[in-house]
């Protein structure tokens, strides 16, 4: 129902006018003041005002309605407002327009004229609403689209497993089939994505991302699929859904086994079929979209534990695609390091233009657990911390874990240095217990007791 807030100071008044317009299918709210009008107006949307010009400061002139005019309209230019007085004059009623006012009525109104008036303006502001909502939505696509092409991510491959996926990426980007981008967390699952995007016949249309691991549960379908006005509590306009900003191009779906159990046939019936219902409405949508998805998670194995629907993962991954972790693929460090030392010395200004070889030697033995992402961070903070034009290794201040404080070490022993120190550490993993740090180490458990008597080991 149009929602009309209804402005006067006479009891009477607004009573009268509350059953004129509820037998003609408004939603009324009521105000008695100035102040009351303004905090309306301010605290939920509406379709049109109908105000009186006199309060109880003045009875007859209408400044004080004048002036909440003006206000009203600085609050909500588009919000259609019909004055009315029974204290009218020419005068008056070409203020009341100039204004900003749609219309003018004089007390005692006709009823007929009221009502006419109010269905004229209501539906003036849906259109003009409906046509500013489509600007703004046809803006943030373009934009999309531009961000998809101009601010790509270069996908840096000098690895052999990076270059064979880029391979992937050129047969299958131009396809509309659908794409699983599976790996760790940082290791670079979006930059394929758009990559995948931007090889497509889908270039020109947008990009939209959806991160599914960033919403509440309770959010998930209208996200997707958008809602319309009094859905729920806070649904106070239609809202486009993803689906819908994303028709014709592409929607990147991340962290896609997040998606709650109970919200998986709905996803898994727009992928079938392109159709789906905002929430809140029966009227069924159809869109044509390209579906990439990408999770960390072992998606089989949610799906053996009931947490994942198998048909959904099926649509999902027509094409997977695997992302190794960076510590696999230790020849892109440099160039990615270099890359991102470029992207941060030009956006903070600093002139930094290199990194030392023991910088790049501390960078490719590092152990990355948080993938590009990670690379990404240090060098952006080294670029800040650095006091030269190029980065040290003192400046990427990386820490070491246990385990590559281990393999340094081990690089530097001699064999029997190393095997002692295993037996060791063998020996103390298990306790002392000689039958299972031999099994461990792979010994029978005379070949480990002689090496026990040759390293002096008890």
């Amino acid at each position: 129902m149009p929602r009309i807030l209804i402005a006067d100071d006479q009891a009477d008044v607004l009573a009268a006018l509350r059953l004129l317009l509820k037998g003609d299918g408004y939603d009324i709210e009521g105000a008695s003041s100035p102040a009351g009008v303004l905090q309306a107006v301010d605290a939920q949307e509406l379709d049109v005002v109908l105000m009186d010009l006199n309060y109880a400061r003045d009875t007859t002139s209408g400044s004080e309605g004048l002036d909440l005019l003006t206000r009203i309209q600085t609050v909500d230019p588009t919000l259609p407002v019909v004055v009315m007085t029974a204290w009218g004059s020419v005068n008056l009623a070409v203020e009341v327009m100039r204004r900003g006012a749609r219309d003018f009525i004089q007390k005692p109104w006709d009823n007929a004229r009221l009502l006419a008036v109010l269905r004229t303006q209501v539906e003036l502001a849906k259109a003009l609403r409906r046509g500013q909502r489509l600007e703004a939505e046809n803006l943030a696509l373009r934009d999309s689209a531009a961000d998809a092409t101009a601010n790509l991510p270069r996908v840096i491959a000098e690895s052999q497993a990076m270059k064979a996926i880029l391979k992937v990426v050129e047969r299958i980007g131009p396809a509309d089939a659908n794409v699983l981008i599976t790996g760790e967390n940082g290791a670079g699952k979006e930059v394929i994505a758009r990559a995948l995007h931007t090889s497509s016949a889908r270039a020109a249309k947008p990009l939209v991302s959806l991160n599914a691991g960033a919403l509440a549960e309770g959010l998930f379908e209208s996200e997707l699929f958008g809602h319309v006005r009094g859905a729920f509590t806070d649904a106070k306009a239609d809202r486009v859904g993803r689906f819908e900003l994303a028709d014709g191009g592409t929607l990147f779906l991340d962290e896609i086994a997040n998606v709650p159990l109970n919200l998986q046939p709905k996803l898994l019936r727009v992928l079938e079929t392109g159709e789906f219902e905002r929430v809140g409405s029966s009227k069924t949508r159809k869109v044509d979209v390209r579906v990439l998805s990408a999770t960390n998670a072992d998606l089989n194995a949610d799906v053996a534990q009931g947490k994942f629907r198998q048909d959904l993962l099926f649509r999902l991954n027509t094409v997977e695609i695997h992302l190794p972790p960076l510590r696999e693929r230790r020849e892109d460090i440099p160039p990615l390091a270099e890359h991102f030392l470029r992207q941060h010395s030009e956006r903070y200004r600093r002139g930094v233009m290199g990194l030392t070889p023991q910088a790049l030697e501390a960078l490719r033995q590092h152990a990355w657990p948080g993938n590009v992402r990670e690379l990404d961070h240090v060098i952006e903070r080294a670029v800040l911390m650095s006091s030269s034009s190029v980065v040290t290794a003192f400046d990427l201040a990386l820490q070491s874990t246990p385990d590559a404080r281990l393999s340094a070490r081990l690089e530097e022993m001699s064999l029997e240095e190393a095997e002692r120190l295993l037996i060791k550490k063998a020996l103390a993993r298990f306790e002392g217990n000689a039958n299972r740090a031999a099994e461990a180490l792979g010994l029978s458990r005379s070949a480990l007791y002689r090496r026990l008597q040759k390293y002096g080991l008890s």
